[in-house]
């Protein structure tokens, strides 16, 4: 009787660290996509296309779910890094893949820092480059801790619930048309189709495509006997991100259809500030400070992931790589602030990533030596990633041609 309580108990947390660690994936991949970027791009496409930006998120959530359900079950699936994928469809892209994510994730890191140091600035008043390191220190910390993963998922669901907590009460407090929200979201007066890709990039591009679907790797979940788990998780956190989008939408909205104009230099904040006056200003801190600090998680912890291809070495000190591209990033902030040629670059890179990554995965969800023999992907995910295949990367072509030529 006693040996099976005992196995029960057992039972009951392996199950239990198991939803952690399916809630930690989805709120990393989640959390990562809510950097200081995202809350500036909700801003502005809001004030340019009011009501009608809410047909702009259905759609971008729609096609985000297409490229996750795709990449974590693909990766589920074959027990593979996206980038292990990419060399056995095509032996040295892999190692592409990983500099680009690699690049793309210390550039961005610089802003993520940045972003979270501006944080610190709004609810404190001390200097935004104090703030940065701060930031730093703190994201450090979590590396350090004995159990490095666990507390990555746990930062991140508590984060992640109060960015979302905060921006429901001040889109409330905005007052925002919702009716009209919901009118223009299945029928939109202004059709931005630009806006949508932007918003899959934003949302799923670069590292974040691979943050949760790493995790979960890592963690021991994969295989065809995980994939309900790995499908519910990739879902989970395409509408966590979807979630706080769509109430900084209404927020925005119920700010700019009073006639007010946003602050060009700090859109979000103004919306904030408007909706809920200095205590409002304070949440914004907050939010930012939070976006910044999970995004800065996200991006070191995933970008090291694909370095581990690169070298065995870095693939034994994978903690203390992990750590050095936070102190790099951080560094670069302080000294020299965003770099402004690397991160153009870095942009132009890192729409290369979603489709070339996209693209290959879906090709090796084809090749027995990547799935198995036994394994069949649907024919109606295959479609789906096919069309956010060729979106993407008509997007990835406009981003090259028009950002590379800023570099000389």
């Amino acid at each position: 009787m006693a040996s099976r309580d005992k196995d029960l108990q057992q039972k009951q947390s392996s199950s239990k660290g198991k939803l952690g660690v399916l809630l930690g994936a989805a709120f990393l991949m989640g959390s990562s996509a809510v950097g200081p970027g995202f809350l500036t791009q909700t801003a502005v496409f809001t004030e340019q296309l009011l009501a009608s930006f809410g047909f702009v998120i259905l759609m971008s959530i729609i096609l985000d779910i297409g490229v996750q359900l795709n990449i974590w079950r693909i990766i589920a699936v074959s027990r593979m890094r996206g980038q292990d994928i990419a060399n056995k469809v095509l032996p040295g892209l892999g190692y592409f893949l990983a500099f680009a994510v690699a690049l793309g994730g210390l550039a961005f890191n610089i802003g993520n820092v940045g972003g979270a140091g501006l944080g610190l600035n709004v609810i404190f008043g001390m200097d935004a480059r104090i703030g940065a390191v701060i930031t730093g220190v703190i994201a450090i910390g979590i590396f350090l801790s004995r159990e490095a993963g666990a507390a990555m998922d746990q930062i991140a669901r508590i984060l992640g619930i109060v960015m979302i907590a905060l921006t429901i009460y001040v889109a409330f407090q905005s007052d925002p048309p919702v009716g009209q929200a919901v009118a223009r979201t299945f029928a939109p007066t202004d059709l931005d189709l630009f806006a949508i890709i932007t918003l899959v990039g934003g949302t799923v591009g670069g590292y974040i495509t691979f943050a949760g679907g790493h995790r979960l790797l890592d963690a021991g979940i994969s295989g065809k006997e995980n994939l309900r788990y790995v499908t519910r998780s990739s879902v989970t956190g395409i509408l966590i991100a979807s979630i706080m989008r769509i109430f900084l939408f209404l927020a925005v909205l119920g700010v700019v259809v009073t006639g007010v104009k946003l602050d060009a230099n700090n859109p979000a904040a103004s919306v904030f500030l408007e909706a809920a006056g200095t205590i409002g200003y304070k949440m914004f801190g907050l939010i930012l400070w939070a976006a910044g600090i999970t995004s800065v998680v996200g991006a070191a912890y995933t970008s090291v992931s694909f370095l581990k291809t690169l070298s065995k070495s870095i693939e034994r000190h994978q903690k203390l790589v992990t750590i050095g591209f936070i102190v790099v990033s951080t560094i670069i902030m302080v000294l020299v602030g965003q770099p402004a040629t690397l991160l153009v670059l870095a942009g132009a890179v890192n729409g290369l990533i979603l489709p070339v990554a996209l693209g290959v995965l879906l090709i090796g969800a084809y090749k027995k030596s990547v799935v198995g023999d036994d394994y069949k992907h649907p024919l109606w995910l295959t479609i789906f990633g096919a069309i956010v295949f060729l979106a993407t990367a008509y997007l990835a072509v406009v981003t090259l041609i028009d950002k590379v030529p800023q570099l000389f």
